[in-house]
């Protein structure tokens, strides 16, 4: 692409974030001082390569997933937040009786109500918490509870059916094993010292070590998974979008947020870059959406923060507002 043509896949993507509809050669013409014909020319250059495309329902072109995803690697620049949106968010940053959790999370709510995009916080919270106490519930039918307790107060429980040749008893020793050599342990280093310090032992004094091992750990783990706090707000926004205007494609979208285990894995970044956007088919969400995520850390704690939005998505202006909280969490006083 020359220059040109990058100006104007450019207005042509944020005219159509703008305005949801098509944009014409007409349109175009007194912004670059050019004919309609010479306008025609350059879209027909740009659809040829990929980043625009022709909408089915008029002569006008709409940017392609292509098209979305150049304009934000080359042409966007973050927006810089107006006095009103960051006295908004001032306001919470600089609440210092609130925890950093909470902050970010009304945070975030507030950005769903400015962009009218569902937001996403996942945070972790099992690094904070240590193993308090494990213990052993009987039920009938051969079944148990482990009951997981942390020094923060948080329970998991977790049942299961015990193998005919598993006894009670055997369980029990092992928890109290666990107790004895394990409590103070943060939850997300347990697993670890099940395997090396805890299974060793029990392979020497429980009959069945390897199914009773294998209870604790998948109880620890479904821990570790679950203890991980997670906040949509704005569900329903997104779709007040004139995208959505097809009820199968709402059923679709609604169902997949009220999935919190698949939002919960859709959200995790292991990218290391400051913002990452995931466009259409780039993200495991709907091919329609685009999802826009950072991650922060702050004095231990970590976790991701997401927008879910239509691939029409103010990328300028959500990008600019995540680096915002990520500044900010850098700036907050512990």
């Amino acid at each position: 692409m020359n220059e040109r043509q990058q100006e104007l896949l450019k207005v042509i993507v944020e005219n159509y974030i703008k305005t949801a509809k098509p944009v014409g050669s007409n349109s175009l013409c007194e912004t670059f001082n050019c004919s309609s014909a010479t306008i025609r020319n350059e879209m027909a250059i740009l659809e040829d390569l990929g980043y625009i495309e022709k909408n089915h329902i008029s002569s006008g072109r709409v940017p392609s997933e292509k098209g979305y995803k150049y304009y934000v690697d080359n042409l966007m620049k973050p927006k810089e937040l107006t006095g009103e949106d960051v006295l908004k968010l001032q306001t919470i940053f600089t609440n210092h009786d609130l925890q950093l959790s909470d902050a970010i999370t009304k945070a975030m709510e507030i950005i769903s109500e400015l962009t009218s995009y569902t937001s996403v916080v996942l945070g972790t919270s099992s690094k904070e918490n240590t193993l308090k106490q494990v213990n052993i519930i009987p039920l009938a039918d051969n079944k148990v509870i482990a009951v997981v307790i942390t020094d923060k107060g948080i329970v998991e429980n977790k049942q299961f059916v015990l193998q005919p040749q598993t006894q009670i008893n055997e369980l029990v020793k092992t928890s109290e094993i666990i107790n004895k050599m394990l409590v103070g342990t943060p939850i997300d280093e347990v697993s670890n010292r099940l395997e090396f310090e805890i299974k060793p032992i029990i392979s020497r004094q429980i009959n069945q070590y390897e199914t009773v091992y294998n209870i604790f750990y998948d109880a620890f783990n479904d821990f570790v998974k679950n203890s991980t706090n997670i906040h949509v707000s704005g569900k329903s926004k997104m779709l007040n979008q004139p995208e959505y205007n097809n009820t199968e494609d709402i059923k679709r979208l609604i169902n997949k947020f009220e999935d919190e285990s698949f939002i919960r894995r859709l959200v995790e970044d292991k990218k290391n870059k400051r913002v990452n956007v995931y466009i259409g088919k780039e993200n495991d969400f709907d091919q329609d959406v685009t999802i826009i995520k950072t991650k922060y850390n702050f004095n231990g704690e970590e976790g991701t923060i997401a927008i879910i939005g239509p691939k029409r998505m103010e990328y300028d202006r959500v990008v600019g507002l995540l680096e915002y909280i990520n500044n900010n969490l850098n700036d907050r006083e512990d």
